[in-house]
């Protein structure tokens, strides 16, 4: 997750069982997208009108959804491009 000026580690939920030794290794590298890579956002005017249909619809003030898509690195290998062509309005219970 991302800080305003501080990067935070992130972590794994708990399991029964690891698949690989949690013993930090190296030197520490960043991980945010915008380190390395230019990104773009992608979103498809259906999958939008979609998801605002269905807020409007809905009678709580927040409610939880889903937007699917693609990331890709572009041809160049200077950016990524993240795809949102899905909507999922998700299950209540």
């Amino acid at each position: 997750r991302f800080v305003p000026r501080r990067m935070v580690p992130f972590s794994f939920p708990l399991s029964k069982c690891a698949l690989w030794d949690p013993v930090p290794m190296g030197d520490v590298i960043g991980a945010h997208i915008t380190y390395y890579r230019s990104p773009k956002l992608s979103l498809v005017e259906k999958t939008l009108r979609l998801a605002y249909r269905h807020a409007k619809q809905n009678e709580k003030k927040s409610f939880s959804c889903f937007l699917l898509g693609t990331l890709a690195v572009d041809e160049d290998g200077e950016g990524v491009t993240l795809t949102i062509d899905r909507f999922d309005p998700g299950r209540e219970v």
